[in-house]
Parts: C-alpha cells; sequence; structure tokens
C-alpha cells in the first residue's frame, strides 16, 4: 500500500477554524479523507506533525525533522463546510536541505513525481512534488543550500467547488481570486492571521478533467 496523509496536528483554536467556515466537532476538522487536529495553542504555532499511513515497519517518529506517527484507523467520513472545502489539494513543506528530505521520504517508500524551478521571495527555489494519497506534498526548498535544522510543514492549500463563492464568503478577509499556477484553476489565500489562524491557507478551483 502506497503512504498516505491520515491527520495533520495543528497548534490552533478550534475556534479560529471555525470562525474560518470549516466544521469542528471535538477539536477535529474533517476535510476529504484527511482529519486535521486543532491542539490549540500549548504546542507552538503551526502544523506541528502528522500522521501517516501505511508506513513501512521501521519508519521514524520524525520524519526529517517533521514528528510523525503511524496511522491505524480508516480514513474519516468528510464534513461539509460553509468556505466550500471539499479536499485538501496540498501541502507545502519547506526543507533547509532538499536532498536530504527527498532522501528521507525514498525511506518510507515515497518517491518523486515531478520537479519545478520557481522563484520565491526573490530567490531561486525548486519544487518537489510527491502524492500521499488525496493530498499532493510540495517540498520548497533551494537547489543550492545544504543547511542543518529541520524540515516544516508550512501551509495548506483546500480545493473548493467555486472558488469566487468562497472569496464572497470571506471578504475582505481573502486576497482576490487570481489565475493559479495549474493551468485552467483560479486560487484565493486566506489572509490567516486575521482569523486568528497561524497555518498560511489557501482556497483552489477545483482540477480540469
Amino acid at each position: 500500500m502506497a503512504v498516505s496523509v491520515d491527520s495533520f496536528d495543528v497548534a490552533d483554536p478550534p475556534e479560529a477554524w471555525a470562525q474560518a467556515g470549516f466544521t469542528v466537532e471535538d477539536g477535529v476538522c474533517r476535510i476529504g479523507a484527511v482529519s486535521i487536529r486543532l491542539l490549540g495553542r500549548e504546542p507552538g504555532k503551526g502544523i506541528v506533525g502528522w500522521s501517516l499511513r501505511d508506513l513501512p515497519p521501521d519508519a521514524p517518529g520524525v520524519l526529517d525533522g517533521v514528528r510523525t506517527t503511524r496511522a491505524t484507523t480508516a480514513p474519516p467520513a468528510p464534513a461539509t463546510h460553509a468556505n466550500g472545502a471539499t479536499s485538501i489539494d496540498h501541502v507545502v513543506l519547506l526543507s533547509p536541505h532538499l536532498r536530504r528530505t527527498v532522501d528521507a521520504l525514498a525511506a518510507v517508500g515515497v518517491a518523486p513525481r515531478r520537479e519545478r524551478e520557481a522563484e520565491l521571495g526573490g530567490r531561486r527555489v525548486k519544487q518537489v512534488f510527491f502524492r500521499l494519497g488525496e493530498v499532493i506534498l510540495e517540498v520548497v526548498g533551494s537547489p543550492d543550500s545544504a543547511e542543518d535544522g529541520p524540515s516544516t510543514l508550512w501551509g495548506i492549500t483546500y480545493v473548493v467547488g467555486d472558488v469566487e463563492a468562497t472569496a464572497a464568503f470571506f471578504g475582505d478577509r481573502t486576497t482576490p481570486v487570481k489565475d493559479a499556477v495549474q493551468p485552467g484553476r483560479r486560487i484565493t489565500t486566506l489572509k490567516h492571521r486575521a482569523l486568528g489562524m497561524s497555518v498560511p491557507t489557501a482556497m483552489i478551483s477545483a482540477p480540469i478533467l
């Protein structure tokens, strides 16, 4: 079986995500086949760990700096969300050492699907894409650096049925809808801090089939 994402652990209060139009039950937000467990502020901020299905028996508890647990339960039933989110499109992992991160993922049976050169904040970066079940993992780092320090799960982009309606739901708490990098898709980025969220968040239209 291929490795897939079961859940993300996020150091945000549940009420912040409820304010952002996510349905939250008992501190858990179910989006597509993935759960987001909202732990409050005590663990810090942002995405502080994840749970993966079908890891090999010798998989480490920390995967290139990311706290990793083994999922043993079936995927949850998805909830309906007022903001229109239906699934997670991709999650971004920031790496200080791309080769090390790619090798760490390969060691648990996750191989890259494609690579892309890009620019971030005026500097050249490389994006390496992996498939983890329903979720695309986008690893981002400098192709020229090999620094110490952990990789960090950074931001999440959700698929929505109607991106214009989602933007209208958020009003001035999101950016104007624009063309996404992915051909034929449109995207809006939440002003997540204004909603009390510590995870950078975007909403994108469904893939063109």
